[in-house]
Order: C-alpha cells, then structure tokens, then sequence
C-alpha cells in the first residue's frame, strides 16, 4: 500500500470500531490536519455527523448530544489553538461525569518544537480532566496496527463510559498527504475479529452485600431525608419505592427527573430551597439519617441546612470512588448503583406508616408553594413568575435546558411537580455560563421540543453557538430574560459596595440582541406584557428553526421581589 491508502486502512479501522460500539454521533469542525478523519466520519453511514466551525461551541454541542442521549460522543479538530478551544468543556463534561471522545489531530513527531506552522504541545493537553489520554502510533497498514488500533478505541470508550463517565483524549498524529482514499477496497473492514465482529465490553450493575445492616438503620429511624441530584433520572421509580418503604421524603433538585412526569409524587419535596432559608424552620426540621443519590444539589439553601447536620448519619450512595460532598460531613460512601441499593432495601424492609416527620415536611412544602404561586399575581416582568410560565406553556415530554447563574435557581425555586415528562438539563459540572446556548442545542438531537432559559451575559459568552441552529435545522425556542446585566450578583455581599458594583459586577452590556440573531437565521421577538409571552411561547413551538423570545426585567425589581416572597415564607411557625 501507499502512505494515503495505509492512513485511509489504519483510520477506517478506527472509525469502524467507533461506528460499531457506542459512538453514533460525531461533531467536526473544519480543518485541514483533521482532514482525514473528518471524510471517513462523514463517509460512514452509521455516524450522524454535526459541523460547528467554532471549537468551543462544537465542543459544548458534543456536550448536549452527550446529556440528551446518555451515550458518548465524538468531537474532532484540527491541531493548534483548535484543540485548546475545547478546554472548557472538557472540563465540564469532566465534573459533570459526561462522556465524550476527544480526537485531536496533530503534527507528527519530527515537526513538533521545531518552529512548524500550527503546531504546539498537545499532548496531555486536558491535564487532569480527561480520564485518559492516549496518544495514537503513526498509520500503519498492518493487520497488528488495525487491532491496535480498534483495541485503542475500545479501551478509551470504557475509560469515557465507566462510572464517573467523562472525557477520554486521543491525540491522532497525520502525516502528509492528508486526503483518504474513500474507494479503497474494504474500507472498514481491516481488523475487525472473526471478520465482522467488534470489541465488546459488558457491564454489570454493583449491589451492595452489606444490605441488612442498612435495612436495619432505616428500620430505626424514622426522621430521615432522601436528597435526589443530577444523575439518578433512570432511577427515579426505585427511589419513589425507597421513599415508600421508609417513609422518607424526597428533597428533589430540579436536575435530578423527579420533579416532572407520571411517577407518584407524594414524597416528592420541590420548595425546600425557599422554605430552609427561614432559620426557624431549618432548625426545626432536624434529620437522623441522610441519604443522598447523585450530584450534589443546586441550592445554596439546601447546602446551609447539610451543613447543620452535623449529628446525623449521611449516606451517599453511587458507583465509583470519587467523592462529591463539600459540605464534608458524608459519613459513609456506599459504592453501589442506586437503583440496586433502593431495590433491595425496598424489598427487605417493612414499610413505615405515615410519620409526623413526613407531615412536617408536606405540610411546609404545600404552604410555600402557595405563597410561590402567588408571584404569579406580579403585572411586571418578574424572573420568577417566567419560569413558571414556562413550566404551564412547556409540550408534553419536552427538553427544558436552563442556564447558569439567575436561571437555574430560579427554576430550583419556581419549578414545581407536573406530570408533563419535562427533562430539565443545566451544566452544573463547573457552573460556566460559557456555551450555554451550544449545549442545550445539542440535546435537540433526541427530536424532543426544546426550550432554553437563559440570561443576557450567558447569551452573549455563545452567540457563536447559534451557528449550530442554522447549519443543523434545529427546533429551538430560547427564553432570554435581559436585566442587561450580571442578575445574580444583586442577591451577593457585592451589592452593597455601590462604587464599583455597576462596572464589575452588573456589567451592563447595553446590546441588542436581535440583530444577531436575525444574522443566524432566527426569529426575534421583544414582548412587551404576559399575554404576548404566553402567545409567542405557545406559537414557537409550532414554528421551525430559531425563535427568541426576549423578557426584558430590571435587576434591582427582581431582587426585591425575591426577597419579598422569602420573608413571606419565613413566617411560618
């Protein structure tokens, strides 16, 4: 063989065994060193291919398709500053346990530190925050390099997949000349096992053998709290029987699925993160035992009252060994799928009646969310009452993506329990609000309605992500609440300091968002009361491409308001 037909063998090899596992989904952006493998994953017919010519917003694309579908994506540039565009979402998908197939191509060896034009030190380029980095051999065309090859993809998709999921670096060194050979006579077909079967790795769920001790804890004490972050969607009915069994309520961040769909709810606590911030209250509610599925949750309030809890006996419950408690007071990590822990525990135990304990938290919980309902008697545009008219206008089984920063503590607070099948997403890895709009674009993927709430300073660190909704035909409605600043810096210590607060930390931008947008192809629409909001939500879900629907609030009205429904509440007991 040639140099182009032992590289178009060696690389087919490689995209096969991608194809053939898990990767069905791959985003690109152009180059000319990526060239290679760009063509074969656009000549495979079992890869979805997405182009996003910025890297960092291709990068946080790969992300959403990654969060939406639960299944690993491959992402791929060219070399140089390309592959460090990727940085912050790397380490997004790092913290927020997302895996990813990071392909960097690259200078071969004897033009690096030599002064080559677009080169630079790739390797171990995500330092700590990949899971793994691999450097690949230079193509070659012989049966031993294509195992080599298909065993080096398979070995990174298990490092990207196993409990904690994350990013995983392959750095892909090209020779020139850099154009494949797409008729090459079996294309794909070098390396495989047997002649057609592929690498395969089975995994199995871990239990817990330890079970009685634990059915006997929870047999025990009935004052405990089950807490329910990121992650434990797919668990969510094991963890309601769990609830059952023991009497424990369900303290359900927005992220964790809980709060939306067709499951029971009557353990299902959605305003704690209002009514813990009465300090009567939070010490009046005293638990024995904690246990705690998934990431750690949203609110600041909820962090408080963990950090009270000194005396009670935390359990965090999850697979793998890294530890996520910064309140530090976790007792005991049980390394175990949650859904085998609460299968077994529920099937073990006698189930608990009805507890005071249990009341209690019913009762706070039914009483705040009145008091919540009633921002909805708010004329004026308040960021609260938004999301909660998001919440009644959202379709049946919808993707619901929230930024950072306001958003995301705004739907803590204001989203409620509903039986639509809302999946609501954030990336709560790093709490960026860098490529926002680029990840809730790539959870479109799974062709479920898609809403996006998001702030004004968020918006505008992604614009660029917009490109993905033109060049992909994506269905997006996006929600920009604009206080022409930093909003959630009015409920920080910073506000009082009025001499420098506006220049660095409100940073008013001033910008008007509908002129890039209407570059993008979208549609821009400023409403001006909450009937229009309604209408032109509503509509949007039945119009193609993408619509923004900009709310126009003041930051300072909106922080009063907050504080207005937080002294209400207080009041009880």
């Amino acid at each position: 063989m040639n140099h182009t037909d032992e590289m178009t063998a060696y690389l087919g090899a490689l995209v096969d065994e991608m194809a053939k596992t898990d990767i069905s989904h791959a985003v690109i952006s152009p180059g000319s060193r990526s060239t290679p493998l760009a063509m074969l994953l656009e000549e495979n017919e079992n890869i979805c291919t997405y182009l996003q010519v910025d890297e960092r917003s291709a990068a946080f694309f790969a992300l959403g398709i990654a969060k939406a579908t639960q299944k690993p994506v491959a992402l791929l540039c060219t070399s140089g500053t390309a592959a460090a565009n990727y940085y912050p979402a790397v380490v997004e998908a790092y913290h927020a346990r997302v895996p990813l197939l990071v392909l960097t191509a690259d200078r071969p060896h004897e033009l690096r530190d030599i002064g080559a034009p677009q080169a630079m030190n790739q390797l171990q380029l995500y330092g700590n925050f990949a899971k793994e980095f691999i450097e690949l051999a230079l193509p070659e065309a012989t049966e031993k390099m294509f195992h080599y090859v298909r065993m080096t993809v398979a070995r990174a998709l298990v490092s990207a997949t196993h409990t904690p999921a994350g990013p995983v670096h392959i750095n892909v060194p090209l020779r020139e000349p850099l154009l494949p050979n797409l008729l090459l006579e079996n294309l794909w077909e070098h390396g495989r096992l047997n002649g057609d079967a592929h690498r395969r790795v089975v995994k199995g769920e871990t239990s817990l053998q330890q079970i009685d001790e634990f059915v006997d804890l929870f047999s025990i004490y009935e004052k405990g709290v089950i807490i329910c972050g990121e992650g434990v969607e797919n668990s969510k009915d094991e963890i309601i029987s769990f609830a059952e069994a023991t009497g424990y309520p369900i303290i359900a961040d927005p992220l964790s699925g809980l709060r939306s769909g067709t499951h029971k709810k009557e353990f299902v606590i959605d305003c704690y993160d209002t009514f813990l911030r009465g300090e009567q209250t939070a010490l009046s509610l005293q638990p024995d035992v904690i246990v705690r599925f998934g990431a750690m949750p949203v609110s600041k309030a909820m962090y408080q009252w963990l950090n009270m809890q000194a005396q009670a006996r935390s359990l965090v419950v999850e697979e793998g060994s890294s530890w996520r408690d910064y309140t530090l007071l976790t007792s005991e990590k049980i390394i175990c799928h949650e859904k085998s822990f609460c299968e077994e525990i529920s099937r073990k135990i006698t189930k608990r009646a009805k507890t005071s304990w249990l009341e209690e938290w019913r009762s706070m919980n039914n009483w705040t969310k009145e008091k919540l309902a009633k921002a909805n008697n708010h004329e004026g545009f308040f960021e609260g009452k938004v999301v909660q008219e998001i919440q009644k206008l959202l379709p049946e089984s919808s993707i619901f993506f929230v930024g950072n920063s306001m958003p995301i503590r705004d739907v803590d607070t204001f989203f409620t329990t509903d039986e639509k099948n809302v999946r609501i997403f954030a990336n709560r890895g790093v709490n960026g609000i860098d490529g926002v709009v680029s990840t809730a674009l790539g959870t479109s993927i799974t062709g479920e309605p898609l809403l996006l709430l998001i702030g004004d300073l968020s918006f505008f660190h992604d614009m660029n992500g917009l490109l993905s909704a033109k060049l992909h035909d994506i269905n997006v409605t996006i929600v920009l609440v604009n206080n022409d600043g930093g909003g959630i810096f009015s409920f920080l210590p910073q506000r009082k300091e009025e001499k420098h607060f506006e220049s660095l930390f409100g940073t008013p931008l001033s910008l008007d968002y509908e002129y890039a947008v209407k570059m993008y192809g979208g549609t821009f629409h400023r409403v001006t009361d909450w009937n229009d909001f309604g209408e032109k939500v509503t509509n949007s879900f039945a119009e193609k491409g993408l619509k923004v629907i900009e709310v126009v609030t003041d930051r300072e009205e909106n922080r009063v308001l907050h504080q207005e429904i937080w002294n209400a509440v207080k009041t009880w007991k």
